[in-house]
């Protein structure tokens, strides 16, 4: 007989935020297993009425407790037994279709930077659909990825200081869409009319963790 295969173990590094609070992280990187991973486990703390909030990242899980319910050391065996369950069967997160007028202000210094053309760097961001692995730094930003390996850049040495909203932009292994006036360091390529805060919505934000996102070229 053929030796039995063993369930690869999933190992959880659990560390304290706090006196109510921890994180659960499965892993270090960009990954849409370990993604989908965060979000199922997330899924299954909320379910727990000793957890008040279960709030999925990249690859990690923060969870705010009840300490009146449940200890530091009993959260942490909970999160362990759970992420051990293999996740259920993952449904296609909904997919956006996002036009993108590709003009934006560092598009030249990008180019310059990875050594390609214009139209190279159109293919290249607008061929993968992307996972919105998180929703934060402001209402309405989706981390989105994993961005082609050609297109790998640090973030801008000056972050600037107002960054017009729809402005789309890569960093590292991601891409996003500022969905507001604000800050930010990212490289902006391009611009998209799509709105995605939406403050009358129940969520407000157009995106979702676990949604996938399709580019296209667009012209104004």
């Amino acid at each position: 007989m053929p030796p039995r295969r063993s369930t690869p173990r999933v190992r959880v590094r659990v560390e304290p935020l706090g006196d109510s609070a921890v994180l659960a992280e499965l892993g270090t990187r960009l990954d849409t297993a370990l993604n989908t991973r965060a979000i199922a486990l997330a899924s299954a703390l909320k379910k727990r009425r000793d957890v008040r909030q279960a709030v999925p990242g990249h690859a990690s899980v923060t969870v705010q407790f009840d300490p009146d319910q449940i200890t530091h050391d009993a959260i942490g065996a909970a999160i362990r037994r759970l992420a051990a369950k293999r996740p259920p069967v993952e449904e296609p997160g909904r997919l956006h279709r996002i036009p993108v007028v590709y003009d934006g202000p560092d598009l030249a210094e990008v180019c310059e930077r990875l050594r390609l053309s214009p139209e190279q760097v159109v293919t290249l961001h607008s061929r993968p659909i992307y996972r919105a692995f998180l929703v934060g730094f402001v209402p309405g930003w989706a981390y989105l990825g994993p961005l082609p390996d050609e297109l790998v850049l640090p973030r801008r040495a000056a972050p600037r200081t107002r960054v017009p909203a729809g402005s789309v932009a890569i960093a590292g292994q991601q891409t996003g869409i500022y969905p507001l006036d604000s800050p930010g360091g990212w490289n902006l390529i391009g611009r998209t009319s799509v709105r995605l805060f939406l403050p009358d919505s129940d969520p407000p934000s157009l995106f979702r963790a676990g949604d996938r996102v399709k580019f296209f070229a667009a012209t104004e």
